[in-house]
């Protein structure tokens, strides 16, 4: 066991000089950090501002889809004023100094008002508050284009524009124009109404290729872009204009639409409940929600950390072997004492970087967290408050040990990588399964699948992990963990007699087979 120890020193001391570590020490809280702050930060700072003309020819619904657009972009402002608020107020805020909607935010007089209320509540350093961008921003018609004439002509005219081959000019500034939104004069004889279909349509019902292109282009409201990645300014128009139709609609018939729009917001809250919680504390909250699927995060940061760690395992034991130094090492201590030095000593660098990962995953959520509803707040929450990180340890070891004693078994037999390949891809498609079933094993964790998949014990560590947070029956949380516990002293044992005869062998790497052949044989 000395020798063991000797030989796990030796290998995590050299494991910890490579590069590779250390960039495997950074690269997931990094990535973990981006996917947390590089979506907040380009939504702020790199989405570039959607500018866009409305050419009107009714006169009826530029007016609704500005309407909404602005109402939009006072909702982000209102958001924004909240986070400010929550971020530097010196004191608990007193209600009514912060609205409750947006819409009450709007009636209370927008952004002036509200900071003028909250600024007593401020503290002294505070900076200043900054605006949201606006994500799109209407432009006036270039000189020189009718706007009264033929939409097709009007359509061609604009084009230049459009594909950015001219520029707008607003405020002193040429823009590129991302859209423009042209409405014909008889856009109220191109509405779509149950039961019926527009004139144009009806007259031919089965046009030919060349018609159909032509009336899908003339018909209604026309929406001009080569933007088609983007559709959140096709949505927004295309919600104004419906909204406002559907409010002419309600008019038409001799509806009140605020009337129709109060009813249409009438409901009965539906309380989703857990028969399983404490009484009295049975309603399901979002932390609820997130400890069901915090599991799977875990599955993957387990499959990524397993799969790092045998591939290192994998590369150390061919490149000794391939540079003899393998016979150097057999000179002084036993082929077992070498292979248990080896998982020991690769284990603990994997110890190492997990155990890395998961004190940045836990500053990084402490750093970030911040109001009762942050999702950072209720993860971290999840995470002090469940046994998460003890079953990832300890699957995380037995799923290591099982899966290295494979590794182990290809790498004694194999010269170089290109030998390796052929059982790795193998591997490699034996462990995609969980991967494959990572989503969808939380949507029915007691259900037959999961069941099957955890009592097979390569899939164990990763159903289970899976599992954790559905309270799983008894039989399958010790049966399975016992299985597994016995599987990992199996592999090991099997690896161990693979290794010995393999890791002096020379030639072509033997088939599978003769492999279990050897596994199975009796000790001479």
């Amino acid at each position: 066991m000395k020798y063991a120890l000797l030989v796990a020193l030796r290998e995590y001391a050299e494991s910890a000089k490579a590069k590779g570590f250390w960039i495997g020490i950074f690269l997931m809280p990094t990535i973990l950090f981006l996917s947390i702050q590089a979506p907040i930060w380009l939504e702020k700072k790199a989405t570039p501002v959607r500018h866009f003309l409305i050419v009107d020819q009714s006169g009826e619904l530029a007016g609704p889809i500005e309407k909404r657009i602005e109402r939009d972009y006072q909702e982000k402002v209102f958001e924004a004023v909240g986070e400010y608020a929550r971020k530097y107020a010196a004191t608990n805020l007193n209600r009514g100094v912060l609205p409750a909607s947006a819409d009450a935010f709007i009636a209370a007089g927008g952004k002036e008002a509200v900071l003028k209320k909250l600024q007593p509540s401020l503290k002294p350093d505070a900076p200043s508050f900054q605006e949201p961008r606006r994500a799109f921003r209407a432009v006036k018609l270039p000189a020189g284009i009718d706007p009264e004439g033929e939409l097709n002509a009007l359509a061609e005219s604009l084009k230049p524009w459009i594909r950015g081959e001219k520029q707008i000019e607003i405020d002193g500034q040429s823009v590129d124009l991302s859209a423009a939104v042209l409405i014909p004069k008889d856009v109220e004889g191109q509405i779509v109404r149950p039961g019926s279909r527009p004139a144009r349509l009806a007259t031919n019902p089965e046009p030919t290729d060349t018609q159909y292109a032509t009336r899908n282009t003339n018909s209604g409201v026309q929406f001009w872009t080569i933007n088609n990645s983007d559709p959140r300014l096709h949505d927004e128009i295309e919600h104004a204009i419906s909204s406002e139709i559907r409010r002419r609609e309600y008019l038409a018939r001799g509806l009140d639409a605020s009337v129709v729009r109060q009813v249409e917001q009438t409901f009965v809250p539906i309380k989703s409940l857990n028969p399983k919680k404490e009484k009295g504390k049975e309603a399901v909250s979002n932390i609820d929600t997130i400890k069901q699927w915090a599991p799977s995060g875990f599955v993957y940061l387990l499959w990524l950390s397993i799969f790092i760690i045998i591939q290192m395992l994998l590369n150390n034991t061919i490149e000794e072997k391939s540079n003899r130094i393998i016979e150097v090492l057999l000179s002084s201590v036993t082929p077992g004492e070498l292979m248990m030095g080896k998982l020991f000593g690769i284990a603990a660098i994997g110890l190492t970087m997990v155990g890395a990962w998961m004190l940045f995953l836990f500053g990084i959520l402490s750093w970030k967290a911040g109001g009762p509803a942050d999702i950072a707040t209720q993860l971290l929450t999840v995470l002090k408050g469940s046994n998460l990180v003890l079953l990832f340890s300890l699957y995380f070891l037995l799923g290591y040990l099982m899966y290295a004693g494979f590794i182990l078994s290809i790498g004694s037999v194999c010269n170089t990588l290109k030998e390796a390949q052929s059982y790795m891809g193998v591997l490699t498609m034996v462990m995609m399964v969980p991967i494959l079933t990572m989503t969808f094993i939380p949507k029915d964790p007691n259900g037959p699948l999961a069941r099957v998949l955890s009592w097979i014990p390569i899939y164990t560590p990763f159903t289970m992990m899976n599992r954790a947070s559905a309270d799983p029956p008894a039989i399958d949380m010790v049966g399975t963990f016992v299985l597994l516990i016995a599987t990992t002293a199996l592999a090991m044992w099997m690896s161990g007699k693979v290794f010995r005869i393999g890791i002096l062998r020379t030639g072509q790497p033997p088939k599978i087979l003769e492999m279990l052949r050897w596994a199975l044989r009796r000790r001479e």
